[in-house]
């Protein structure tokens, strides 16, 4: 599991295929969210799985602070026994804050 900055992420979107899962409340989602994320909610643990399994290439876990990205991707690292999870320091909010002025914060 590693950590990365909003502006790593958007480097990473305009130049390699990154998959983005988002994993905050439908609600919060409604509110923001970052274009071509996939949503998969932290408390459908068995859909972020396959999100993770359907993947090939580095995988970002977002919510809002980074705090729940953080526990989620321990608990799905550990248990799918892959290391090419990043968790978005600061969740969308830094995000927002960087990269993306025109979403709204919450």
């Amino acid at each position: 599991m590693h950590f990365i900055t909003a502006q790593e992420v958007k480097k990473k979107l305009d130049t390699q295929d990154i998959t983005l899962i988002d994993i905050r409340e439908p609600y919060e989602r409604e509110i923001c969210h970052i274009k071509n994320s996939i949503h998969a909610p932290m408390g459908d643990i068995e859909n972020l799985k396959q999100s993770v399994n359907n993947s090939i290439c580095e995988i970002v876990f977002i919510c809002k602070s980074g705090k729940r990205a953080e526990a989620t991707a321990n608990l799905i690292e550990k248990e799918l026994n892959i290391n090419n999870i990043y968790i978005l320091e600061g969740g969308i909010i830094s995000w927002i804050e960087t990269i993306d002025q025109t979403l709204e914060i919450y």
